[in-house]
């Protein structure tokens, strides 16, 4: 059982001890430190935090009790009860609040939970106020109101119709192309809101859609990373419902992958790659996603006169960078969409319309539409390390030993070869340093990651 406070939120197991795991003590204690830090950073008279969770079997009893302890503080609560984490994001400048709090702990088992916490754009606080965050909870500098100044919880349970009119609007998502096309759809939810939000979707636009793990009771069927090896269920109905493509999202709905209509993945990498292909199609510009992503991105922006930038892992590194280069979409390769137009966070909705505005375009199967993007293999592997060794002499010395070769050191070490790439990073908790490859074919990246921890083994004497 574990506890992780960190400077993007806290997250850990239900239940245990204090400090230890993720107990209502815990889940108070962080979710006052957030709204006094808050408080100091507005000065003004009346605060607002919007909070919603996903469906996990904890969430009710974690958001009463965040919600109560904000308005011990003050602090005036906009319930959205069950929602999606890229809801609440836009939900946040919407209703004018100060903050947002989301309950989810993401692609995590359902023995997790966690807060995620938001500013007042409804985008991730960034590294130095994350970390004020942890030192108020901390020292436990915490003051709370009197009687006659606590806060009020309101409901709004609109946000994820108003989420889905706003994914409309953008002027990309080409609806009547995509009600014509006559899809159908199998999602898979994992049981969790993405059961509501996706489906709600694909019926706006027109989608005949074919729901399983839909229903929003926490009670994840299987692993909720919607990775390959997890998707048996959803792969095995596409193709007995002969759809046109699945759907699976995480938890919190801001990571997607398709399948195609043979019941292949598409890949969890190649999300964000086919939404930046349709979207350069139609406007010029750049795109950014993380260090350890799919260089497929960086070959279909050139292919279409833009430029791409990596940034170090952590979605609030990837805006940044996006923010800084006037990037017009971006995210991660584990499948999150980053489409300003309507808000810098990660998108499955927002994913879902533009995906399938391409293909409709296109007039094409799913698994055709894959094959039009260049071919990359990825191998992730990790090596640990004794305690009392200098992880960062390590990879000092590996940028050392490939310094004639493309080097970026932002987050910790990557190396890009002609037709390859390898990207070292340690952990923040353990002795471990995570070693992420990609190649042309699956045995060169696994290739290299082996003869990467080779060199690494004999500069550390293990």
């Amino acid at each position: 059982m574990t506890l992780i406070k960190s400077i993007s939120g806290i997250r850990g197991t239900i239940g245990g001890k204090v400090g230890d795991n993720l107990t209502p003590i815990d889940a108070v204690k962080f979710a006052a430190a957030y709204g006094v830090w808050l408080k100091d950073q507005r000065h003004k008279e009346n605060y607002r935090v919007v909070v919603g969770r996903d469906a996990r079997i904890s969430g009710e009893m974690i958001q009463n009790l965040v919600m109560n302890t904000l308005v011990g503080l003050g602090i005036h609560v906009i319930d959205l009860g069950l929602s999606t984490t890229p809801t609440v994001e836009i939900a946040v400048p919407m209703e004018h609040a100060d903050g947002g709090i989301i309950l989810t702990a993401s692609h995590n088992p359902k023995q997790w939970n966690a807060l995620k916490l938001l500013n007042s754009n409804g985008e991730f606080l960034n590294g130095a106020e994350g970390a004020k965050i942890l030192e108020i909870a901390e020292n436990d500098q915490m003051t709370f109101s009197e009687v006659d100044n606590l806060g009020i919880i309101t409901k709004n349970d609109a946000y994820i119709d108003i989420h889905i009119d706003e994914v409309l609007k953008m002027p990309l998502v080409n609806k009547q192309a995509i009600a014509n096309a006559k899809f159908k759809v199998v999602v898979d939810a994992v049981n969790s809101t993405g059961g509501i939000a996706i489906p709600l979707l694909l019926e706006r636009l027109g989608v005949e859609t074919v729901k399983i793990h839909c229903e929003p009771n926490g009670d994840f069927p299987h692993n909720p990373e919607p990775l390959k090896e997890h998707l048996t269920d959803l792969s095995a109905l596409v193709v007995k419902e002969r759809a046109h493509l699945g759907v699976a999202v995480d938890p919190d709905v801001d990571r997607l992958v398709f399948m195609d209509e043979t019941g292949e993945i598409f890949g969890e990498e190649y999300t964000l790659v086919a939404c930046a292909d349709y979207v350069l199609s139609k406007t010029a510009g750049n795109t950014v996603s993380n260090m350890s992503s799919t260089r497929a991105l960086k070959d279909v922006t050139e292919k279409h006169g833009g430029s791409y930038e990596a940034s170090a892992v952590g979605e609030v590194n990837v805006v940044e960078l996006m923010k800084k280069t006037n990037a017009i979409i971006g995210g991660e390769g584990n499948g999150g969409i980053i489409y300003p137009e309507l808000h810098y966070g990660r998108d499955s909705l927002v994913g879902v319309a533009l995906f399938l505005s391409l293909l409709a375009e296109r007039e094409m199967t799913t698994s055709a539409l894959r094959a039009t993007y260049p071919n990359y293999f990825m191998g992730k592997k990790k090596i640990e390390l004794t305690p009392g060794l200098d992880v960062d002499a390590i990879l000092k010395a590996m940028e050392e030993r490939y310094k004639n070769e493309k080097l970026t050191t932002i987050d910790g070490v990557k190396v890009d070869f002609s037709e390859s790439w390898v990207h070292l990073r340690k952990s923040n908790t353990e002795p471990i340093i995570r070693i992420y490859t990609e190649a042309p074919s699956q045995n060169e990246a696994d290739a290299l990651g082996e003869k990467i921890i080779s060199e690494i083994k004999a500069i550390a004497n293990i």
